[in-house]
């Protein structure tokens, strides 16, 4: 077996627990912003889908898949794209800070 195969997982094993989420049964245009909303009707729509997350069976591997690749938009996880972003700058920053220390 080659060296890059032994990590591997079939496709399915790897996404089936995207078949679990609440999501899937809420409007997809709750968790993801139309473009140039802001403001309250951006909190209101954040707070449902975040509502819906919060009852979620497979959050903890929604928040893992966002965090680790990089969803930029909509909500993901239980969390904003404003969240994710403050979350990913923290991570950067206490790289740097071992770099340097």
């Amino acid at each position: 077996m080659s060296e890059t195969s032994r990590g591997l997982r079939p496709t399915v094993d790897a996404w089936e627990w995207q078949l679990l989420g609440s999501c899937r049964e809420a409007d997809p245009e709750l968790f993801f912003h139309p473009e140039l909303e802001r403001g309250a009707a951006r909190q209101h729509r954040d707070a449902a889908a975040l509502a819906v997350c919060a009852e979620c069976p497979v959050l903890r591997q929604c928040r893992q898949h966002v965090l680790t690749h990089r969803e930029n938009y909509g909500v993901w996880g239980g969390l904003t794209e404003d969240q994710r972003d403050a979350i990913w700058s923290e991570r950067t920053e206490r790289r740097k800070l071992r770099r340097a220390g």
